[in-house]
């Protein structure tokens, strides 16, 4: 029997990427282009939600802020390094949880850092809750990357069997 160079559970995982990439960026086309967010600063979606424009130039959340060119290539480069050792890890996802974790993971990171910061320096965040005490602005990429690495640790502390019925 061969063995495959990516196992199905994988190339969801691939597809799940690419989704959340494309979503992302398709939200932020929005609004910017459609709903002009950069001009208007503001707009009251529901009373716990906004959205407001902040072009963050940090790592996540506006934390370790990459101001300086160097910097900017210095996260890409960093990020590029992390896509590429998930992409790599995913292809011999075997269980359903962990393949949507590395999912969401891979398409957040590939959506912030290596679409938006090379593109324009900065990451575009515009999802603002601050009505429910959240502190941060943020976008769907980095909702991803949080739900991804939640369900990253919940994989490991409580692992389900695999596609060929062992304990993970």
């Amino acid at each position: 029997m061969t063995k495959r160079l990516v196992t199905p559970l994988g190339i969801y995982a691939y597809v799940l990427a690419a989704a959340v990439v494309i979503l992302d960026q398709l939200s932020k086309w929005w609004v910017l282009d459609v709903v002009n967010l950069d001009v208007k600063g503001q707009v009251p979606v529901l009373p716990f939600l906004r959205l407001t424009m902040v072009m963050n130039r940090g790592v996540s959340y506006g934390l370790l802020r990459a101001d300086s060119p160097a910097g900017r290539w210095m996260l890409v480069a960093a990020a590029f390094v992390v896509v590429v050792a998930l992409i790599v890890w995913a292809r011999k996802a075997d269980r359903p949880l962990f393949a949507t974790a590395l999912g969401f993971v891979i398409g957040g990171a590939i959506g912030n850092n290596l679409v938006d910061r090379p593109r324009l320096g900065q990451v575009v965040d515009f999802l603002d809750v601050s009505a429910l005490h959240f502190p941060w602005v943020f976008n769907l990429a980095d909702s991803a990357i949080t739900v991804g690495v939640i369900l990253l640790l919940w994989d490991s502390f409580f692992p389900a069997k695999t596609s060929d019925g062992q304990t993970a």
